[in-house]
């Protein structure tokens, strides 16, 4: 009853909950007695009624996980700085500009970083300690106090944020004309391959899915995969086969095989050692391209994700006559340790040592991505044939002038709404300043905001529906403590001088990053549900600028768009029509056919297609 009083700025009615809520917490210690007591109850195996019994043993199991997920909880969120940090934030910039307050948040922020790090620690408890992994949890750290620490948000908050600012985005969407959509045309040397690579991405993302080896496989083909590769799992290989780390190996190699359609000769190396920095690749001959092809994995662990959150920015080390050569740093690591295996351990030289006229090949998706574009970089000096192709890649990756660089041979795939290529540090600052400036325009309470939000997301719904925003004369409804954009923000926050529509200033260790490569777009045509479950879904195909992908976009799509299964099945579809459209008139179909056959979607081949178009025939 009193959580859901006032809304997300006007705290005022709800002020005595944090007293409730420390006299909740004190009567944990009775409850986790009970629960002990239950639980020796149980385990002197008393005689009583089974049903009671198995009752009381449900009971006790319950109360339990309740009480370790509490706990947890309140070790992740609970912000043992509040209390510090609120007189310096309600203090005037006067008091903040003097040497002793300077030190005295120079002191928070360091407090900060190490309570996110114990935190970190603590979930990732299982992977090791070692310098590497040290290294992630501090810059991990880093990240999140720098994030975090500077406004006065709880989770909630941010929910009920992203909930508003899904239904506005989609607002100024509907409302814009075709004259407001501001699109930079390809140069027509790019529109000329649009085709061929297209169908080169269509290709060398067999490779990038078979590098997550058999989970990946199994969740693509959950009724008939366990059956194709169940022999590879129980088959020994041959020792010339170079098989490197990770567990189930053989079932690795077997949904490999499955993905690719190659043989067993055709693979160079195939590693599944996975730690912070290091991620597994595999290296194979594709005589169908005639091109030798390293695909990186992208993340599937907890060691990938702090490689992935690893965002400071470092030098990379490579000779490529550019000057400012900034990337993200985790990224950089992983990518230096797949380049040493494949030239210090001669990987690359046994490749093309037996197929000297392929070309190199390097592929990968999301983090495999990024190193995937790396990687050709640091490689093109020596292979300067070097090809890259990065399915869903991190925005937050390559320096300005890196990333002009690698258009001249790198390709990047974005599907729909997808958040990665559209999340960097800079990007992140800018949906945080927005969600603030949305949600202090709010004059409902949350819960509200969240029951509508989710049915927005589940069923849809009218964009011009937001009952809980306030017009721009009417903020003098929100009362103390907190009231506007600026009061949920910290004094010294990064973002509290910037007014609403100018650029954030940028941290030096978290400079702007941008995408590699050309960049081809496949977006939605039309509507296929809010969560892609037609079969129907039509995709259009279009090479973007960069720039389109300079904010994150709220959307129920937004992660699932990410995911490479649903990514290959768009491509299988964007690649059939297509070949459709450019056979259809050579076989002497009317115009008439050929539209509505190149409107077809589905998975099935190009010629499976046309023969489809050609029974519509009179």
């Amino acid at each position: 009853m009193f959580s859901v009083s006032g809304t997300i700025c006007n705290p005022g009615p709800r002020k005595s909950m944090s007293k409730l809520l420390y006299i909740r917490l004190a009567l944990f210690l009775p409850e986790m007695v009970w629960a002990s007591l239950g639980a020796a109850w149980v385990a002197d195996g008393v005689q009583c009624d089974r049903t009671v019994v198995n009752g009381i043993i449900a009971t006790v199991i319950v109360s339990w996980i309740i009480i370790a997920a509490t706990v947890v909880t309140i070790i992740i969120v609970f912000d043992p700085l509040g209390g510090k940090m609120a007189p310096y934030s309600s203090a005037g910039p006067s008091h903040l500009d003097s040497r002793e307050s300077s030190q005295f948040l120079n002191g928070l922020k360091t407090a900060a970083t190490s309570v996110w790090e114990t935190r970190i620690r603590l979930l990732c408890c299982c992977i090791g300690t070692d310098d590497h992994t040290r290294g992630a949890f501090t810059s991990t750290a880093e990240l999140f106090s720098t994030y975090f620490s500077d406004t006065d948000l709880v989770p909630s908050d941010i929910a009920a944020g992203l909930a508003l600012l899904h239904q506005q985005q989609d607002n100024i969407s509907s409302n814009l004309e075709p004259d407001d959509v501001v699109s930079r045309p390809p140069e027509p040397s790019q529109e000329a391959d649009l085709d061929e690579e297209l169908e080169n991405c269509h290709h060398y993302m067999q490779f990038a899915a078979a590098a997550y080896g058999w989970p990946l496989y199994i969740y693509r083909n959950p009724f008939t995969g366990l059956c194709k590769i169940g022999g590879d799992c129980c088959r020994s290989r041959p020792t010339e086969y170079d098989l490197v780390g990770g567990d189930q190996l053989n079932c690795h190699f077997g949904s490999i095989l499955h993905t690719t359609g190659l043989q067993y000769r055709d693979f160079i190396h195939v590693s599944f050692h996975d730690k912070v920095y290091e991620l597994p690749f595999l290296v194979a001959l594709d005589h169908r391209k005639e091109s030798v092809v390293v695909a990186v994995r992208g993340t599937m662990s907890l060691q990938d994700i702090l490689t992935d959150l690893s965002a400071e920015s470092e030098t990379l080390d490579c000779e490529c006559g550019v000057q400012d050569r900034l990337v993200h740093k985790g990224i950089s690591q992983a990518a230096r340790y797949v380049y040493r295996r494949l030239i210090g351990d001669g990987i690359l030289s046994q490749a093309f040592s037996i197929a000297p006229e392929y070309r190199l090949v390097v592929v990968g998706h999301s983090l495999g991505a990024g190193a995937a574009a790396l990687l050709a970089i640091m490689l093109r000096n020596s292979y300067p044939q070097v090809r890259c192709y990065a399915f869903s890649p991190p925005r937050g990756l390559l320096s300005k002038s890196l990333c002009e660089y690698s258009k001249s041979f790198t390709v990047s795939l974005v599907l729909g709404k997808d958040v990665i290529p559209r999340l960097s540090v800079t990007n992140l600052e800018d949906l945080k300043r927005r969600i603030l400036r949305v949600i202090a325009h709010c004059s409902q309470p949350k819960y509200k905001i969240l029951l509508h939000g989710c049915w927005y997301e589940l069923f849809g719904g009218s964009p011009e529906n937001l009952p809980t925003e306030l017009d721009g004369g009417d903020q003098g409804h929100l009362t103390q403590p907190l009231l506007g954009e600026q009061s949920l923000l910290t004094h010294w926050s990064p973002a509290y001088s910037c007014s609403s529509d100018s650029p954030l200033d940028s941290s030096p260790k978290y400079p702007p990053l941008y995408p590699p490569g050309r960049i081809i777009h496949l977006e939605e045509e039309g509507s296929a549900g809010r969560f892609g479950c037609c079969s129907a879904t039509q995709y259009g195909v279009r090479w973007a600028h960069e720039a389109e992908f300079s904010r994150i976009l709220i959307g129920p799509k937004m992660l699932t768009d990410h995911m490479p299964d649903v990514l290959m099945r768009a491509l299988d579809s964007v690649v059939a029509d297509r070949a459709l459209c450019v056979s259809c008139p050579a076989q002497g179909l009317p115009d008439v056919d050929v539209v509505s056959a190149c409107r077809m979607r589905g998975r099935e081949t190009p010629s499976e297609a046309r023969k489809m178009a050609v029974k519509r025939l009179p």
